[in-house]
């Protein structure tokens, strides 16, 4: 049976941290922790009074001063190694942890998911090959030495390394190792551990260089460990479920993220607010269980993504400068069919097509496949239709060789339809109102992934109002927008009061109107 060393690195919150250790050694596992001697004292000091008669906590025998993106980092992590390899022989996997991360499944079920598979949990992408690094620097990291802190020190870190790179001073890599990069928390075999601390004291060249890396946190152990452990024995993940916002900060969990962090595939997840207590009570409570039954659907990353989106309100297609005179035409009418069903506007396009001499495409600028003529290329992926909206309607008003035309977009792209009323040709705007049933709202979640096959019942009872709401919501949006000739047909409403809408909307008669709407099944799903 699997027996988990937890390495903990911390400088703050002792009640906090007193509390994991005793949760997790309750469970039979083991920690040993090193405290930023940067710290309060007296935390340390509570620390200590805590937690030395616990046989199954170990401190590491060197406390040093720790900075963000510094080798100390590595360095305090390498001594509490030294102190769990030493203090608890039985251990069989080595666990990184911080003070904030807290256990999503049980402790049977974490032990049992850590025997099925003998095997590293550590992300290791190659550092030049992969795009794991997004912003920021790259290789300067690695070729030019950093001996101060960026955060602290920011003169000093940017003057040396601008001096070096205007005097040509880059170093050489480590020629045996291929650098590798990853996230910091790994969990990884006894036996790993043993070979990484080995190589440390065997290779001080190699230590020498990444003391003088930046971020090696990020580095050393994901490139030794690839260097050391047969491929085919790492699996190039970890089993920390984290998550980051769109300005690079890692996202905090709550009290109501409890179904959520269940359904991750993951063991543990950072990071949790300090108030989040009953979050933390009911994770405590689980990680002591013998619950097995987590059915993990892992839309975690979608989900975020989407609950966040919700809040944000601004202007993505700001005008630029190179633009200003594309316009579509002051001749030309542009009419806009806005659903959420898809279907729906699919099918009223059809019929508004099949019965009148007008020209349209399909969600052209929401659906990768939207079937659309061949221009030049421009129309060959979503995100060039997007940045060349203009360009690419006006060539199909060209293609089409007509001045009316109707196309499908999605309630949701608020931002483009107010870019194109703000043109000089006409636009008008068609809402559809359709109800939306649970099974349908079940279905969107599924097809966007914010819910899978074993999302928990809970779970989805508890997302099924806020996706409606987000449907409500984006339409408000529209409303709130109060754009010039807005129309709107509901499937709420008898078929006859959809006429004069559509009729105003295509500027067609009423006979036609009435024509293109005598269909039975335009609502159905």
């Amino acid at each position: 049976m699997a027996k988990i060393a937890f390495i903990l690195l911390c400088h703050k919150d002792p009640g906090a941290i007193i509390d994991q250790a005793e949760r997790l050694t309750a469970a039979g596992d083991c920690m040993a922790i090193h405290f930023d001697a940067s710290a309060d004292p007296a935390a340390y000091k509570e620390i200590r009074e805590a937690l030395d008669d616990n046989p199954n906590v170990a401190f590491a025998k060197k406390r040093i001063k720790c900075g963000w993106g510094e080798w100390s980092l590595v360095q305090a992590t390498l001594h509490a190694m030294r102190a769990a390899v030493d203090e608890f022989p039985r251990a069989t996997h080595f666990y990184m942890l911080s003070g904030d991360c807290m256990a999503i499944k049980s402790a049977t079920y974490a032990h049992e998911a850590l025997d099925s598979n003998d095997v590293d949990y550590i992300e290791s992408f190659d550092f030049f090959a992969s795009d794991w690094i997004k912003t920021g620097m790259k290789a300067d990291r690695l070729i030019y030495r950093h001996w101060f802190n960026e955060r602290a020190k920011k003169w000093l870190f940017y003057t040396s390394y601008e001096l070096q790179k205007k005097l040509g001073l880059k170093r050489d890599i480590p020629s045996d190792l291929q650098m590798m990069i990853g996230s910091q928390w790994w969990c990884l075999r006894r036996r790993t551990v043993e070979w990484v601390l080995d190589f440390t004291r065997d290779r001080p060249d190699v230590m020498r260089f990444f003391k003088t890396t930046w971020i090696p946190d990020e580095t050393f152990f994901q490139t030794l460990v690839r260097h050391l452990v047969p491929s085919d024995e790492i699996k190039t993940r970890t089993l920390t479920f984290l998550m980051f916002t769109d300005y690079g900060m890692p996202v905090t969990f709550y009290n109501d993220h409890y179904d959520l962090l269940l359904s991750q595939d993951f063991l543990f997840a950072r990071k949790v607010s300090a108030d989040a207590l009953e979050l933390k009570e009911r994770l405590g409570d689980l990680y002591a269980s013998e619950r097995m039954d987590f059915q993990t659907s892992n839309e975690g990353l979608t989900l975020f993504k989407f609950l966040t989106g919700r809040g944000r309100i601004g202007r993505r297609f700001a005008p630029r400068f190179w633009e200003r005179e594309s316009s579509l035409g002051r001749e030309r009418e542009l009419m806009v069919i806005a659903c959420k069903k898809w279907h729906v506007a699919k099918r009223l396009l059809s019929r508004i097509l099949e019965h009148t001499d007008l020209k349209g495409a399909e969600y052209l600028f929401d659906e990768e496949g939207s079937v659309l003529p061949d221009l030049g290329g421009i129309q060959t992926t979503l995100d060039k239709r997007t940045r060349h909206r203009r360009a690419l309607m006006r060539l199909l008003y060209d293609h089409y060789e007509q001045n009316r035309m109707v196309i499908c977009l999605d309630p949701s792209n608020l931002d483009l339809l107010t870019d194109l009323f703000s043109d000089n040709s006409t636009t008008r705007l068609l809402e559809i109102e359709c109800r939306f049933e649970d099974e349908y709202l079940l279905g969107h979640a599924k097809r966007v992934g914010l819910a899978g096959e074993m999302t928990p019942q809970d779970t989805i009872d508890r997302l099924l109002p806020t996706v409606r709401q987000n449907f409500l919501f984006e339409s408000d949006q529209i409303k709130d927008a109060d754009f010039p000739n807005y129309f709107k047909v509901s499937e709420n409403v008898p078929q006859e009061a959809n006429i004069a809408p559509l009729m105003a909307f295509l500027d067609v008669t009423e006979d036609k109107a009435r024509e293109i709407l005598n269909i039975d099944y335009l609502f159905e799903d």
